[in-house]
């Protein structure tokens, strides 16, 4: 063995050291592998430093842009909502549709994006349910991961390997060519998580934050008068059970029902009064055909301004231009107003604040400070809160702002209020999730029907999200997760070491002398069993890229077609569910109140179903055939 082969080999057992024992960030580890492959000479500069000027990297960049304008404008947290309100009445069966829900985004979305987005409404149904949250967190985060092979992008593993294919002289992976056998996994696991995972885990309880703790709100929602709503009963929406919100009562006009009946039918212009946390108050506004009343009014308002705008210069086409007056302070403060960063903000009433003893309509607030009051938590709990422009402060009175940024610093200076949580991680564009979805779903048509190479369909659909304002264009550079590329960056570094070092080879020479004896079909499950393994430690594309070119050197050795090999390597990959170590159910862990052992007794057999699938299928769609 050539001394570079054994000084590849060594490096391959300190990375997964490294890697297991989590010392270190998983990107400064690939760093330290880099340059242990550099400094010595194993690699020249160029040659180790090639991955980061690969496609592979770009695609990466450009997919955790459309991911990220998907989420910022709620689309995926919509689509949960929906499903919350379906399985309202049956919330067993929410469980369900969740877990499926799950499996079909992460299909095309990052499985931790729909994790992080899904959870907390997991808890919420486990809350509707009386059931520990840990009864569907741990098959919530595996349904996530369950998705890996259906598409090129269901995992950034399936787009390192392909990125990585060329150079050992094979054609990358299509865009749905894992998919005969991702699918069956897909479906073999989400039977698996419905009707038996339940049974293996323990009661741990578990809940982010204790109800009882979390600061109620009341708010007021208006029905849209072209909401599908209208003429519905409440208990068919289910409002109550999809946003987790308490209907107070509905005011109809002058007419206003307290403690409305389930049999209450909606109709256009009618205000509820709603109760709930910030968060679940802020939901309502992913929810179609209803909307918080003072944002409603917001947008009505500028309406407003932009049509009166749009006819004066219909008119100045048609009789000239008018004769201008000095305009009022008021007036060039509406002409000149430019959109700033939205945020929405907790603010506490403090003892010598000038609105105590006032109302927001004494007050005009939404006219002299920009910013509209959302929603009101009392702090004297036997108050009721009624019509909220109508509400008098008192000291401790906690308001849900919304505004720009420079109107809330200066408000809360100007009125004597104390800014408490920030809430502004809610989705303020969640109007442009329509076209969110529209440019991700182009950029997929384009890759995946050959019209555009991936890189460049992804990149346009990035730009397009910024250009169209899904997105700002620093929202998107802080999306791409630097960790991940560098990471994998080097990772094509250590596979390329692994080929000319002649590590690859000799561990294919030991595999063929001591496993083809029991034909080629065991050769490749070794390398499943070997990839499933080594993912557990360490990250999905770190295992994929150091088993790669040992696999397809063994396939050339035996004469046969390497390509079964890769498939089963990439699918290997994403058998995560032993530890966890994997960002969706590190999610899931704290949350769920889990021990370590319990993703254990329950990825452990998920883990092995997975992968005789993968042993058996993959020989059947790809066959090991004799290479040309």
């Amino acid at each position: 063995m050539p001394w570079e082969a054994g000084y590849v080999l060594a490096l391959v057992v300190v990375a997964l050291v490294l890697f297991a024992v989590d010392a270190l960030r998983v990107d400064v580890i690939a760093l330290l592998l880099l340059l242990a492959l550099v400094v010595p000479k194993v690699l020249t500069a160029e040659r180790a430093l090639a991955g980061f000027g690969s496609d592979t990297l770009l695609t990466l960049a450009s997919l955790f842009v459309l991911t990220e304008g998907v989420q910022r404008t709620g689309l995926v947290e919509r689509v949960g909502l929906r499903l919350a309100g379906f399985g309202g009445a049956n919330p067993r069966g929410f469980m369900r549709l969740l877990i499926l829900a799950g499996t079909a985004i992460s299909s095309f979305l990052s499985n931790t994006v729909t994790a992080a987005v899904l959870v907390p409404l997991a808890i919420g149904g486990a809350r509707r349910a009386k059931t520990p949250a840990s009864k569907i967190l741990m098959p919530l985060a595996f349904a996530t991961i369950l998705a890996g092979g259906i598409s090129l992008i269901s995992t950034s593993t399936n787009l390192v390997v392909s990125g990585a294919l060329p150079s050992f002289g094979l054609e990358p992976l299509g865009f749905f060519e894992l998919a005969p056998v991702g699918l069956a996994l897909a479906v073999v696991g989400v039977l698996y998580l419905w009707f038996i995972a339940p049974k293996l885990i323990p009661n741990r309880g578990g809940d982010l934050v204790a109800e009882d703790v979390r600061r109620r709100f009341a708010a007021e929602v208006i029905v849209a008068p072209t909401s599908k709503m209208i003429g519905q009963t409440l208990a068919n929406l289910h409002l109550q059970e999809a946003l987790e919100i308490a209907i107070i009562g509905i005011r109809r006009g002058s007419r206003r029902l307290l403690s409305p009946r389930s049999s209450a039918r909606l109709q256009p212009g009618d205000e509820l009064l709603i109760e709930g946390d910030a968060a679940q108050i802020l939901a309502v506004k992913d929810y179609d055909g209803i909307d918080i009343k003072k944002d409603a009014e917001s947008k009505k308002e500028k309406d407003g301004v932009k049509a009166k705008k749009k006819e004066d210069k219909e008119k100045e086409k048609l009789i000239g231009p008018k004769v201008l007056v000095p305009p009022n302070e008021e007036a060039e403060a509406v002409e000149e107003e430019e959109e700033g960063e939205i945020r929405m903000v907790e603010a506490m009433v403090l003892p010598l604040s000038g609105m105590i003893g006032r109302t927001l309509r004494e007050l005009r607030f939404q006219q002299r400070t920009g910013l509209a009051a959302l929603g009101l938590h009392s702090a004297n709990e036997a108050r009721n809160v009624g019509k909220l422009s109508r509400w008098r402060f008192e000291v401790g009175d906690v308001i849900l702002l919304q505004g720009d940024t420079e109107d809330i610093d200066r408000v809360a200076e100007e009125q004597g209020i104390l800014l408490l949580e920030d809430r502004s991680s809610h989705h303020p564009r969640s109007r442009k999730a329509p076209l969110a979805a529209a440019i991700f779903a182009g950029a997929v048509v384009l890759a995946a029907t050959g019209v555009l190479a991936l890189p460049v369909a992804f990149l346009i659909g990035a730009l397009a999200l910024v250009l169209t304002g899904c997105i700002l264009a620093d929202e998107a550079y802080a999306a791409i997760d630097w960790r991940i590329l560098v990471l994998v960056g080097s990772m094509l570094a250590f596979g390329v070491a692994m080929q000319d070092s002649g590590a690859a080879s000799w561990l294919a020479d030991f595999v063929v002398k001591h496993v083809s004896g029991y034909g080629p079909h065991a050769v490749l499950a070794a390398f499943a069993l070997l990839t499933a393994a080594l993912t557990q430690p360490m990250s999905n594309q770190a295992a994929a890229l150091i088993v790669l070119p040992v696999a397809i050197e063994s396939a050339q050795r035996l004469g046969i077609d390497p390509r079964p090999f890769v498939i089963a390597v990439t699918l290997s990959a994403s058998c995560s569910f032993l530890t966890p170590l994997e960002p969706a159910c590190l999610l899931v862990w704290g949350p769920g109140r889990y021990r370590f052992f319990d993703f254990v007794r329950v990825g452990g057999p998920l883990t092995a179903a997975c992968l005789a699938l993968t042993i058996w299928l993959v020989p059947i769609f790809w066959p090991l055939v004799a290479a040309n």
